[in-house]
């Protein structure tokens, strides 16, 4: 096969894009919550399983991969992954495709929405401090304050929300969803500037498809048509877009305006659930909700003007 790397981007500076790209991703994950609580129901009144939901909506999206993949090939266009990326491609996966879904979807059993969003909103800081590690990036002490700041927000939201910081045993599957997908998410952005955003999740997903299509069809639910409209219709969101096309902007935009940089857009995410949360679930939105998530907005527009530096690695 031919290699073709990752065009250049032209018009617009990379750094903007990126984070116009990562605000578009962000956005389209911000429905994934109220759209997986749709698709599981709650413990009164069960819908589709978890385990159903993680490997069926991971299933489907691999299946359009496989055809996206095929189309690549047919124009000359496929980047096959080298011996050595296979295993990053792995790892990755286990963050993206298994370890995030199967805890937000066990989570949202026992909690509402509205609480998993305002968790998950320790997500940004966590893909910063991974991708610093691991892509050699060295943000200013101003970048950490203000993600810092944006974080505490969102917590003390959490708080005035809740009523205080109640913990539960759905947060630990919270926690194993945060982690998972900020390691898979500064993987995929490592990936990018080799294979392309999209054919990144793509081979993500293709490669995991032996895996998830049985185990979708074993935890298909016994009476498929018992299951309410609303309920598939959700699930087709989190496999077609929260799975596949999600990750064509979200890894893009890591890549163009840097994982530290554009990981911060996703403290907006738990706010914008929350919006899509409240046609869609009858959940509630008022006005220091919205105070709130302008305050972070203003973190995030000011955390751009900071500086990041990229430590060059070795040659051997």
């Amino acid at each position: 096969m031919n290699r073709h790397t990752t065009p250049p981007e032209h018009g617009a500076d990379p750094a903007v894009r990126g984070l116009w790209l990562g605000l578009l991703g962000v956005t389209i994950f911000a429905l994934t919550l109220p759209m997986t609580r749709l698709a599981v129901g709650d413990h009164t009144a069960p819908q589709l399983p978890p385990s159903f939901v993680t490997f069926g909506r991971a299933a489907v999206a691999g299946c359009l991969s496989l055809l996206y993949l095929a189309w690549l090939r047919s124009r000359g266009r496929l980047n096959v992954p080298r011996p050595a990326e296979w295993a990053l491609l792995a790892f990755t996966a286990l963050g993206v495709v298994l370890g995030f879904p199967l805890g937000l979807a066990m989570a949202l059993r026992e909690v509402p929405s509205t609480h998993a969003a305002v968790v998950t909103g320790l997500l940004p800081l966590a893909t910063a401090c991974v991708a610093a590690l691991w892509l050699r990036q060295r943000p200013s002490p101003m970048f950490w304050l203000l993600s810092l700041l944006g974080t505490a927000l969102v917590l003390a939201f959490m708080a005035w929300r809740a009523g205080g910081l109640h913990l539960s045993s759905a947060d630990a599957w919270l926690l194993v969803a945060m982690a998972s997908a900020s390691l898979g998410y500064v993987g995929g952005a490592r990936l990018t500037p080799r294979l392309g955003a999209e054919q990144v999740i793509c081979w993500i997903l293709l490669m995991t498809l032996p895996l998830t299509l049985p185990l979708s069809a074993w935890f298909m639910p016994d009476a498929p048509a018992g299951v309410s409209t609303s309920s598939w219709a959700a699930f087709g969101y989190v496999a077609v877009f929260s799975m596949w096309l999600g990750f064509f902007a979200w890894y893009r935009g890591l890549a163009l305006g840097g994982a530290v940089r554009v990981s911060q857009v996703q403290l907006l995410q738990p706010f914008l659930s929350l919006v899509f949360a409240a046609p869609l679930l009858g959940e509630t939105l008022d006005a220091t909700t919205l105070t709130f998530g302008l305050a972070v907005t203003l973190t995030v527009l000011l955390g751009k003007r900071t500086s990041i530096h990229t430590t060059p690695q070795r040659k051997h």
